[in-house]
């Protein structure tokens, strides 16, 4: 309860987005389109304005309201590249990025992002990861080959509505595959050499993770 008590007490007071980004959130959230929470929104803009990066690689569009976000937070001068599988979401994406003027910086690719990123090369500072849960360790060895030295990487929904928090059997068979999957996830970003990560339990669980300078 005091935890609650808190999270609500810190939104509350938190710097919010700007009108028409809120109006994108809200769209979505009435279309039943998953969109990254107050909290997620508020970490992005925190390492963003922090480490200042000239390029983003999204990983999961929805309808573009998180990479609006990050590219708010830039000064709207980084160049975001997003990946999305889904067509019916795909459309409004673009949509949305000509109605806030960022089709120019932002680059979105159609597909399956563990197709596109094997053909993707280059580096980059900061990675936000949202797609598909079960997905994500599929996704990390392109993720950490693209990763510049000292680059960012934030996962987010780690906590699977708190399911991940549960035993395997406490959690509908259908979804175990997916348990197991993001459990292996968080070990191997816990115990990654190559990583500093940290975790956190803000919204629905999300993990900082810096990529160290060898």
């Amino acid at each position: 309860m005091r935890k609650d008590a808190a999270a609500i007490f810190f939104e509350g007071i938190a710097e919010d987005v700007p009108d028409m980004l809120l109006d994108i959130r809200d769209e979505a959230v009435s279309s039943d389109v998953p969109v990254i929470r107050s909290s997620a929104a508020a970490l992005l803009r925190f390492f963003i304005r922090t480490k200042k990066p000239e390029k983003i690689l999204e990983i999961g569009s929805g309808t573009g309201y998180s990479a609006l976000v990050m590219w708010e937070a830039s000064e709207r001068k980084a160049h975001i590249t997003t990946i999305e599988k889904y067509e019916k979401r795909i459309p409004k994406a673009r949509e949305n990025f000509e109605k806030y003027g960022a089709a120019g910086s932002i680059e979105l690719l159609e597909g399956d992002a563990t197709e596109i990123l094997k053909d993707m090369d280059g580096s980059y500072p900061f990675i936000f990861m949202d797609a598909a849960k079960g997905q994500y360790l599929n996704f990390l060895p392109d993720v950490m080959r693209l990763l510049e030295p000292g680059g960012i990487l934030i996962s987010d929904n780690i906590l699977q509505d708190g399911d991940i928090l549960r035993s395997r059997y406490a959690v509908r068979r259908r979804d175990r595959t997916i348990h197991a999957r993001m459990r292996e996830y968080l070990h191997v970003l816990a115990h990654d050499p190559g990583l500093d990560t940290l975790f956190l339990e803000d919204g629905d669980g999300m993990s900082v993770s810096i990529k160290k300078e060898r």
